[in-house]
């Protein structure tokens, strides 16, 4: 059925209309129907997307490479031993390294004293145990203030430094507080304590050069510094034995010593009797 004129002529006419309502609308005005609420962006969506890596992959697949676990932990027992050892050290130290002194200290008396073969002295032992808690904290922090120094770009250097260092200063300051303290709480005077250091801090000294440059170069070579004290007290250990043995021959030496003295001043003195003096007298006349 056609249309009649004028209904055509008001169709052309609305859809005129509405083309230019709609080009004099600004460019943004779509924009205002627009939720706030807008869609995620692309780049969320991504992230989204994408798959994350897993928080950690306990069993290693293929050819991953796999970090070696070092001696101190695979040692069972004793690794359980030196982590809590570990962990007293950072929490407490100075009275960590007073306990260990006793304990140090207190082995290596009773094994001096079963080697000398003679009875046990418990005073002995308490003076061993006085001079070890008293030099406790000193010698650990004069080990921390040498772990801190003498660092240099060569590892060898930095060592060699060290144990010379350690050797000149620490070694003999040390042995003699040993010796000293030694004779001073068994109650002798100052003239028999400085023989006492002035005879047994040479050789202590000596023999000293052959150990702890050994020690003190593997210490700070492989040895984790939590540990070193650790690893340090175990061979001083047989050290203190052996300080506390070279102690125990000085005092059996000052005791014949004084032994012999004490003979010599009750004997009484020689005098010539008269018969004796007629047959000088003779001879010279």
């Amino acid at each position: 059925m056609p249309l009649s004129t004028p209904t055509l002529f008001r169709a052309v006419f609305r859809r005129h209309l509405e083309q230019l309502r709609v080009s004099r609308l600004p460019r943004s005005a779509p924009r205002r129907f627009q939720s706030s609420n807008s869609g995620p962006k692309p780049s969320e969506v991504a992230e989204a997307v994408k798959p994350k890596p897993p928080a950690e992959d306990p069993v290693p697949v293929g050819s991953t490479p796999v970090p070696p676990v070092s001696l101190w932990h695979r040692l069972g027992p004793l690794t359980r031993a030196g982590q809590a050892y570990a962990r007293a050290q950072r929490n407490r130290p100075y009275a960590t390294q007073i306990a260990s002194a006793l304990v140090i200290y207190l082995a290596a008396d009773v094994s001096a004293q079963r080697i000398g073969g003679k009875e046990y002295v418990p005073e002995r032992t308490v003076r061993n145990l006085i001079i070890g808690a008293v030099s406790a904290v000193p010698n650990f922090l004069w080990f921390v203030w040498l772990s801190r120094n003498f660092n240099y770009a060569s590892h060898a250097v930095s060592i060699g430094v060290k144990i010379v260092v350690n050797q000149l200063v620490f070694t003999p300051i040390f042995n003699s507080y040993f010796f000293g303290a030694q004779a001073l709480l068994a109650g002798e005077s100052l003239s028999e304590t400085w023989d006492r250091v002035r005879r047994t801090v040479p050789v202590s000294w000596v023999n000293a050069w052959k150990l702890w440059p050994a020690v003190t170069a593997f210490s700070f070579t492989f040895v984790p510094i939590e540990y070193r004290s650790v690893f340090a007290g175990v061979v001083a250990v047989g050290w203190q034995t052996y300080l506390s043995y070279l102690n125990r021959q000085a005092e059996i030496e000052e005791e014949i010593a004084h032994r012999r003295n004490t003979t010599v001043a009750a004997l009484p003195p020689a005098e010539a009797s008269p018969l004796q003096l007629d047959a000088q007298k003779r001879r010279m006349v």
